[in-house]
């Protein structure tokens, strides 16, 4: 009897508990979002495509492009969040991947990242690698409810920077079901080591810090941001890549009005987040499937080599198995292609392999 009177107490008062110790689910907001049809690529009639918003777990609601397949199926379907590149929109390359993509099979989902393109955030044009990170796990919550979706094949796709924040999701959320990354950039080594890891030194770092917390100084007794001018003409003998870059994001091909590559730039004290990241300490621990995509004479190409590489080999005092999850990690180099070659150039990217990856 006392036995059962103190099983009844316990029940109660941890309901009380639990209803007490909870916390509302953030309220979507209103966003103004485009109807038109304003995509750097044009719309495929295999596929259906609307506009939806969702919500990340810092409250900041996220607009999106949900493709899925025409055709009709009585299958639960496979699907994809995806992203980049970094300081781009949905209306560029993520976008023409989940078109393309959604045209393979799968159920496909092209955000616009916090604080950036339709998507809430204030201030605007900033960037956060933990936040970001977070965009990917909540377009996953958002496909997780979608009916039509596998639950059980819900995988990400980033392209360049947005690649590494891909790589960073996936070594924390085991609901994703397999990542591809595309010509992946480390935002956190780049910022902290400079390119080709040429700064990598704490006097560099600490004078990359000084002249960051002195813009912030400044920011704050102006009462605005400044931003830093992305994409100029290059010079002539301004390095490749930088001339790769203003073709996509300043010419027909690539630009959009709304994109921070196309237009303004970057808050200029917001990579100093990610100079204390180390976004990728993880991801010798994915156990899920991952494809690096790059190309081969792509300037950032040693970025998923060295990632590959972490994955799938190397043993460390820590972690003496750090090479037991290599038997699902690929990495496929693209002959001749550059960086921004895998933006939209649908003749050498290998939609066919990513498609092939995922479903397998």
């Amino acid at each position: 009897m006392k036995r059962n009177l103190l099983l009844i107490i316990l029940t109660i008062s941890m309901n009380i508990y639990s209803k007490e110790n909870t916390i509302p689910y953030a309220e979507t907001n209103e966003l103004n979002l485009c109807e038109e049809w304003d995509k750097t690529f044009p719309r495929s009639n295999r596929v259906t495509h609307k506009k939806v918003v969702f919500v990340n777990r810092f409250g900041i609601t996220l607009a999106a492009d949900l493709y899925a397949p025409v055709s009709a199926t009585d299958t639960l379907l496979p699907a994809i969040a995806v992203s980049g590149p970094f300081g781009a929109v949905k209306e560029q390359a993520s976008g023409l991947y989940a078109q393309t993509l959604a045209e393979h099979g799968f159920i496909t989902l092209a955000f616009d990242p916090s604080f950036t393109g339709e998507s809430g955030g204030t201030p605007r044009h900033i960037a956060s690698p933990d936040i970001n990170t977070e965009d990917f796990s909540a377009a996953v919550d958002y496909l997780l409810t979608c009916p039509e979706v596998d639950s059980a094949r819900v995988s990400i796709l980033g392209i360049c920077g947005f690649g590494g924040m891909a790589l960073n999701a996936a070594a924390m959320d085991t609901r994703i079901h397999a990542t591809v990354a595309v010509t992946m950039y480390d935002m956190s080594r780049c910022n902290a080591n400079g390119y080709f890891d040429q700064e990598n030194s704490e006097e560099a770092r600490y004078g990359k810090r000084l002249q960051l917390n002195a813009q912030r100084t400044k920011d704050v007794r102006d009462g605005h941001y400044s931003v830093t001018p992305l994409n100029t003409p290059p010079a002539d003998d301004a390095p490749q890549f930088m001339k790769d870059y203003y073709d996509y994001y300043k010419t027909p091909r690539g630009y959009h009005p709304r994109a921070i590559n196309s237009t303004s730039g970057w808050n200029v004290a917001t990579m100093l987040s990610y100079m204390n990241a180390k976004m990728l300490n993880y991801t010798p621990e994915i156990r899920s499937a991952v494809l690096l995509v790059h190309g081969e004479n792509a300037h950032s190409c040693y970025f998923s080599k060295d990632a590959y590489a972490r994955m799938v080999g190397g043993v460390s005092s820590e972690n003496k198995c750090l090479h037991k999850y290599a038997a699902n990690k690929e990495l496929l180099l693209i002959p001749n292609a550059v960086h921004t070659d895998l933006y939209d150039k649908t003749d050498i990217i290998p939609f066919d392999t990513i498609a092939s990856f995922l479903k397998r």
